[in-house]
């Protein structure tokens, strides 16, 4: 202890307080970021189910994912909720609208033997869930967790393989011709988010096993610029999972296991936060992805419950509005 540190101010107990109580406490240095806590949108069903993949389609409808029962769902703009594709066996993680309509969807694969994701793909559907054409095949043996556009039509991905000690997986770039699979970010430990500048020329991944924000400047689609890739920011705690961009080229990234979406400015300096209601109690801390509506403030969140509360959808604003390079390029 400091000999200049007030003993009266010091005792041998130590105890929780109202910022450290709970699973998931703020870590100090975020805790006076600008915060605005979301509100509820849309309960998807009473039980907690692994969503992911928010994006939205050409006709302003919200499309998402069922990891685990292999669905693709919409929920239209008046909150009618449908089923656009199920695969058994699929595990859907990721959703990107091309610029002719068509869903291309993220699938981490199959489950192997020491119950592990292998085989993942990338898969292309009409916009009413017909014509299933394979675009990154699962003999490559990517784990694809997520996937977004480029304004070329070249598609990124994130491949999820790896562990915090072993960084098997990485970012890759398909290009337009969706002939050629190249890495851009390789040995990473379980690359997960992926999202581009309004612009094109930064392109920002997560790293869910290691905790890390990666920013890159591209030189070309698929090829980052000398001196061009950092890390801006480590996170805390569980962990980075999928991210957005709006029109300003704010990042949001959404904290599996801490029920709140971390936003950054464009060269990644922590700026904001959106909680969603309840974590403070340990509820909807699953949080692993959101969209921002082209256009508008306004972004969508998903969130699910493990103590009783069911899958929701909610809703915040944030600083900007949201662009329509992903689906509307």
């Amino acid at each position: 202890m400091s000999d200049t540190m007030s003993t009266a101010a010091v005792s041998n107990t130590l105890s929780y307080t109202d910022a450290t109580r709970g699973l998931v406490p703020i870590p100090i240095w975020e805790r006076d970021l600008p915060t605005a806590v979301a509100e509820p949108y849309f309960k998807v069903c009473d039980v907690g189910t692994s969503m992911e993949g928010l994006a939205f389609d050409r006709n302003g409808s919200l499309l998402f994912v069922d990891i685990y029962n292999g669905r693709i769902l919409r929920l239209s703009p008046d909150r009618e909720l449908s089923v656009v594709y199920t695969e058994e066996n699929l595990h859907p993680a990721g959703i990107a609208v091309h610029k002719d309509g068509r869903i291309f969807v993220a699938s981490v694969g199959s489950i192997d033997q020491d119950g592990r994701f292998a085989k993942g793909s990338v898969i292309a559907l009409s916009a009413d869930g017909t014509n299933r054409q394979t675009i990154v095949a699962p003999e490559l043996g990517h784990v694809v967790d997520d996937v977004t556009f480029d304004q070329e039509g070249g598609l990124y991905f994130t491949d999820f393989r790896g562990t915090a000690t072993d960084p098997a997986g990485g970012l890759y770039y398909v290009a337009p011709d969706q002939q050629t699979v190249k890495p851009v970010l390789p040995r990473m430990c379980g690359a997960n988010g992926v999202a581009l500048s309004p612009d094109g020329k930064v392109l920002w991944a997560t790293e869910y096993f290691a905790n890390r924000l990666h920013r890159m400047d591209l030189k070309a689609p698929g090829d980052i610029a000398r001196s061009g890739s950092m890390v801006p920011y480590h996170f805390v705690g569980r962990a980075p999972d999928s991210m957005r961009t709006d029109s300003a080229g704010n990042v949001y990234v959404a904290m599996q296991r801490q029920g709140r979406i971390l936003v950054f400015s464009p060269f990644g300096m922590p700026i904001g936060q959106i909680l969603l209601p309840g974590r403070e109690d340990g509820h909807f801390l699953q949080c692993t992805s959101l969209a921002i509506k082209p256009g508008s403030r306004e972004l969508l969140i998903v969130g699910w419950d493990l103590h009783g509360r069911g899958s929701m959808i909610f809703s915040a604003k944030g600083p900007a509005p949201g662009h329509a390079m992903y689906s509307h390029h």
